[in-house]
């Protein structure tokens, strides 16, 4: 991958960090409220679920060049994994404690750390993979 390319990857990733947080923080009063379920699980839940899915997969495509043996691949997907769930846990504090139009939710934080753990298992799968390939 180019120098261009991964540049690129790492903008992407921050800006996928600020759309968390912006979805996170921004009110959205004016917005009609669309209660759904999936399979019994509320539409918040699933939303919480597909925001932060893609943390350790954009986190890997910008910094995977740490991921050379299986030991760095856990080492660096444990990190990812820690400061995923410190974006989550730092933004339903935030909203239970630095705003008073949203509110924390428990089983939110359980959705973004459900989304976090099976999508770094999905990287770790992939990668050690791809380094039983080479």
């Amino acid at each position: 991958m180019t120098r261009s390319q991964k540049i690129a990857l790492q903008v992407i990733f921050f800006l996928y960090v600020a759309a968390v947080l912006f979805l996170c923080f921004a009110h959205f009063e004016q917005t009609p409220a669309i209660e759904w379920s999936l399979w019994g699980i509320p539409s918040d839940k699933v939303v919480h679920f597909c925001m932060f899915f893609p943390f350790p997969i954009l986190a890997f495509l910008a910094f995977d060049r740490y991921t050379d043996s299986v030991r760095s691949t856990l080492l660096f997907s444990g990190i990812t994994l820690l400061v995923g769930f410190l974006l989550a846990w730092g933004t339903e504090w935030g909203q239970a404690h630095l705003t008073d139009y949203r509110s924390g939710d428990p089983l939110d934080l359980l959705a973004d750390g459900t989304a976090l753990v099976l999508s770094t298992l999905l990287v770790i799968f992939l990668d050690i993979r791809k380094q039983k390939k080479r």
